[in-house]
């Protein structure tokens, strides 16, 4: 019997919260969403260039087809963060073959999203990149503390992957990620860095800027306490739970996303070319 989805724990706190707001849009036809999910892409991409998660070419976030749900799109391998379109994104499927657009697949990204993707049918997106607070956090093999209550959103629903086996670059390495990851939104990969999955493109990306901001916080927290202790940890296991339940939701991760999308868009309207 699988265990059940860290997420299905949210209560009706976090549908109560999300009365009113907007909601994940519907769409017509297929075309319409990948198109949607391109460009959401394309969004996210620029984003990790403006926050610094760019690493030469290392790095990648993709979203599942939603046409044809055994590939998925990705960046170009090579490409530059800050210059990427919607157009410039590939399609690749699960053999590592690009069955759409023009560039070369990274090998890295088809062994660890290939796995992530196909061992998690409800992830439509993925990101994953080599993020200076997420290697550094990376290194110390254990996971987030509750010291904090955006570090909430990941209480109970983050992986550690201990096997560090060099760049994933074969798909047995991401077949071990994929299972190290299991049902949760995110992993710490032990001595490389982040990864995230979401429901939504946009959620994937949420959870990764905001995971990478709560290992800068508990790093520089520590390092603070240093010599006199370590940093207060959340002890009300209730208010840690009430604070998942809400900032850990699918939608919450979407909806923080929303602004962030909007901004980009606008200073760089480019990218949805």
């Amino acid at each position: 019997m699988n265990a059940p989805h860290p997420q299905d724990q949210h209560t009706e706190a976090a549908t109560k919260m999300n009365v009113g707001l907007p909601q994940p849009p519907v769409f017509k036809t297929l075309a319409e969403e990948r198109q949607h999910r391109k460009e959401r892409l394309a969004a996210g991409f620029r984003l990790f260039a403006r926050f610094g998660f760019d690493e030469g070419v290392a790095g990648h976030i993709t979203a599942r087809d939603p046409e044809f749900t055994d590939t998925f799109w990705v960046n170009g391998f090579g490409m530059s963060f800050g210059l990427i379109k919607a157009s410039d994104l590939i399609r690749v499927n699960h053999k590592g073959e690009v069955v759409e657009g023009k560039h070369p697949v990274n090998a890295a990204a088809f062994a660890i999203h290939a796995s992530v993707h196909a061992a998690r049918p409800d992830s439509v997106g993925a990101a994953h990149s080599h993020s200076t607070y997420g290697r550094a956090f990376a290194t110390l093999g254990r996971k987030l503390d509750p010291i904090t209550q955006d570090a909430c959103a990941f209480y109970n629903d983050h992986a550690l992957y201990e096997d560090y086996g060099g760049v994933a670059a074969e798909l047995d390495e991401g077949q071990r990620i994929a299972k190290a990851l299991g049902p949760h939104k995110a992993a710490i990969l032990q001595n490389h860095g982040l990864l995230t999955v979401g429901q939504t493109v946009d959620e994937a990306v949420w959870w990764f800027i905001t995971m990478e901001r709560s290992c800068q916080v508990q790093l520089l927290a520590e390092a603070a306490a240093a010599g006199t202790g370590q940093p207060l940890k959340i002890i009300d296991e209730g208010a840690v739970r009430q604070a998942f339940n809400i900032l850990g939701a699918p939608t919450t991760g979407w909806f923080q996303f929303q602004t962030l999308y909007s901004k980009i868009v606008k200073d760089q309207p480019d990218l949805l070319n």
